[in-house]
Protein backbone atom coordinates (compact mmCIF):
# COMPACT_ATOMS: atom_id res chain seq x y z
CA UNK A 1 0.00 0.00 0.00
CA UNK A 2 2.93 2.68 0.86
CA UNK A 3 4.72 1.94 -2.26
CA UNK A 4 1.45 2.52 -4.24
CA UNK A 5 1.13 5.47 -2.63
CA UNK A 6 4.50 6.78 -3.42
CA UNK A 7 4.28 5.25 -7.49
CA UNK A 8 1.39 7.98 -7.42
CA UNK A 9 2.85 10.64 -6.00
CA UNK A 10 5.89 10.39 -8.21
CA UNK A 11 3.66 9.61 -11.55
CA UNK A 12 2.08 12.72 -10.25
CA UNK A 13 4.96 15.38 -9.97
CA UNK A 14 5.88 13.94 -13.43
CA UNK A 15 2.81 14.62 -15.09
CA UNK A 16 2.77 17.95 -13.85
CA UNK A 17 5.97 18.67 -14.69
CA UNK A 18 5.74 17.17 -18.16
CA UNK A 19 3.15 19.91 -18.48
CA UNK A 20 5.02 22.73 -17.90
CA UNK A 21 7.27 22.13 -21.07
CA UNK A 22 4.15 22.61 -23.55
CA UNK A 23 4.43 26.50 -22.71
CA UNK A 24 6.22 28.84 -25.18
CA UNK A 25 9.25 30.88 -23.33
CA UNK A 26 8.08 34.59 -23.04
CA UNK A 27 9.51 37.39 -25.46
CA UNK A 28 11.09 40.14 -24.08
CA UNK A 29 12.14 43.78 -25.42
CA UNK A 30 13.58 46.79 -23.99
CA UNK A 31 10.66 49.68 -24.15
CA UNK A 32 13.21 51.94 -22.60
CA UNK A 33 15.14 53.45 -19.88
CA UNK A 34 15.18 56.30 -17.61
CA UNK A 35 17.88 57.33 -14.89
CA UNK A 36 16.78 56.58 -11.43
CA UNK A 37 18.28 58.75 -8.19
CA UNK A 38 22.14 57.11 -7.98
CA UNK A 39 23.39 55.88 -4.50
CA UNK A 40 27.53 56.80 -4.32
CA UNK A 41 29.58 55.07 -6.62
CA UNK A 42 26.68 53.59 -8.60
CA UNK A 43 24.24 54.43 -11.16
CA UNK A 44 20.24 53.36 -11.45
CA UNK A 45 18.30 53.26 -14.72
CA UNK A 46 14.85 51.93 -14.61
CA UNK A 47 15.05 49.22 -17.59
CA UNK A 48 11.27 49.34 -18.82
CA UNK A 49 10.99 45.76 -20.25
CA UNK A 50 7.39 44.69 -22.87
CA UNK A 51 6.89 41.30 -22.49
CA UNK A 52 5.19 39.39 -24.64
CA UNK A 53 3.29 36.11 -23.85
CA UNK A 54 3.16 33.57 -26.92
CA UNK A 55 1.49 30.45 -25.12
CA UNK A 56 -2.11 29.65 -24.42
CA UNK A 57 -1.78 29.82 -20.94
CA UNK A 58 -1.22 33.34 -18.88
CA UNK A 59 2.00 33.70 -16.74
CA UNK A 60 1.15 34.37 -12.90
CA UNK A 61 4.57 36.22 -11.68
CA UNK A 62 5.41 37.56 -8.67
CA UNK A 63 9.56 38.56 -9.02
CA UNK A 64 11.43 39.27 -11.88
CA UNK A 65 15.22 39.24 -12.19
CA UNK A 66 17.15 40.93 -15.01
CA UNK A 67 20.86 41.20 -16.07
CA UNK A 68 21.93 43.13 -19.03
CA UNK A 69 25.30 43.52 -21.33
CA UNK A 70 26.75 45.73 -23.73
CA UNK A 71 29.08 44.74 -25.94
CA UNK A 72 29.69 41.12 -24.20
CA UNK A 73 30.27 42.68 -20.96
CA UNK A 74 28.21 42.42 -18.00
CA UNK A 75 26.47 45.73 -17.32
CA UNK A 76 23.78 45.83 -15.16
CA UNK A 77 21.67 43.76 -13.15
CA UNK A 78 18.04 44.02 -10.89
CA UNK A 79 15.05 42.60 -9.27
CA UNK A 80 11.61 43.58 -8.90
CA UNK A 81 8.99 42.05 -6.03
CA UNK A 82 6.21 43.01 -8.27
CA UNK A 83 3.55 40.52 -9.37
CA UNK A 84 0.81 40.35 -12.13
CA UNK A 85 -0.53 38.37 -14.75
CA UNK A 86 0.61 38.24 -18.25
CA UNK A 87 -2.49 36.80 -19.90
CA UNK A 88 -2.54 34.05 -22.88
CA UNK A 89 -1.41 35.63 -25.92
CA UNK A 90 -0.97 38.72 -24.50
CA UNK A 91 1.65 41.26 -23.17
CA UNK A 92 2.50 43.26 -19.95
CA UNK A 93 5.12 46.67 -19.97
CA UNK A 94 6.71 46.45 -16.18
CA UNK A 95 9.64 48.35 -14.94
CA UNK A 96 12.52 46.89 -13.19
CA UNK A 97 14.89 49.04 -11.35
CA UNK A 98 18.84 48.28 -12.19
CA UNK A 99 22.16 49.06 -10.89
CA UNK A 100 25.22 49.54 -12.73
CA UNK A 101 28.59 49.58 -11.22
CA UNK A 102 31.52 52.39 -10.71
CA UNK A 103 33.43 49.04 -12.27
CA UNK A 104 31.27 48.24 -14.92
CA UNK A 105 30.85 52.08 -15.96
CA UNK A 106 34.92 52.15 -16.65
CA UNK A 107 35.06 49.20 -18.41
CA UNK A 108 32.06 50.47 -20.41
CA UNK A 109 33.86 53.93 -21.44
CA UNK A 110 37.38 52.07 -21.86
CA UNK A 111 35.80 49.12 -24.08
CA UNK A 112 33.83 52.13 -26.20
CA UNK A 113 37.21 54.29 -26.24
CA UNK A 114 38.08 55.38 -29.84
CA UNK A 115 35.02 53.53 -31.31
CA UNK A 116 32.91 55.15 -34.09
CA UNK A 117 29.25 56.67 -32.68
CA UNK A 118 27.64 55.20 -36.21
CA UNK A 119 28.67 51.92 -35.07
CA UNK A 120 26.04 49.86 -33.88
CA UNK A 121 26.37 48.68 -30.05
CA UNK A 122 24.85 45.20 -28.81
CA UNK A 123 23.56 44.27 -25.75
CA UNK A 124 21.85 40.76 -24.35
CA UNK A 125 19.47 40.74 -21.76
CA UNK A 126 18.23 37.83 -19.58
CA UNK A 127 16.13 36.84 -16.78
CA UNK A 128 13.31 34.80 -14.99
CA UNK A 129 9.70 36.34 -14.83
CA UNK A 130 9.21 34.42 -11.48
CA UNK A 131 5.94 32.14 -10.54
CA UNK A 132 4.30 30.31 -8.13
CA UNK A 133 5.78 27.37 -7.17
CA UNK A 134 7.79 25.60 -10.25
CA UNK A 135 6.31 28.08 -12.72
CA UNK A 136 9.16 29.93 -13.65
CA UNK A 137 10.23 31.70 -17.26
CA UNK A 138 13.14 32.20 -18.60
CA UNK A 139 14.08 34.90 -21.43
CA UNK A 140 16.81 36.35 -23.20
CA UNK A 141 16.48 38.97 -26.12
CA UNK A 142 19.48 40.70 -27.67
CA UNK A 143 19.57 44.15 -29.92
CA UNK A 144 21.48 46.59 -30.97
CA UNK A 145 21.36 50.71 -30.55
CA UNK A 146 23.68 53.61 -31.64
CA UNK A 147 24.99 56.10 -29.27
CA UNK A 148 23.20 59.13 -29.60
CA UNK A 149 25.11 61.80 -31.86
CA UNK A 150 24.37 65.71 -32.29
CA UNK A 151 23.56 67.38 -35.48
CA UNK A 152 27.18 67.87 -36.29
CA UNK A 153 27.60 63.84 -35.90
CA UNK A 154 29.99 64.36 -32.95
CA UNK A 155 28.65 62.37 -30.22
CA UNK A 156 26.88 63.52 -26.80
CA UNK A 157 28.76 64.61 -23.94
Amino acid sequence: MRHLLWVSLISLALTGCASLSDRDMPKVDVAGIEAMPSQSMELRLAVTLRILNPSEYSIEYNGLYVEMDVQGMRFASGVSNQSGTIPRYGESVISVPVTISALAMVRQVIGLAGKERAVPLTYEVRGKVAGPVFNSQRFTSRGEFKLPTTPDGNSKP
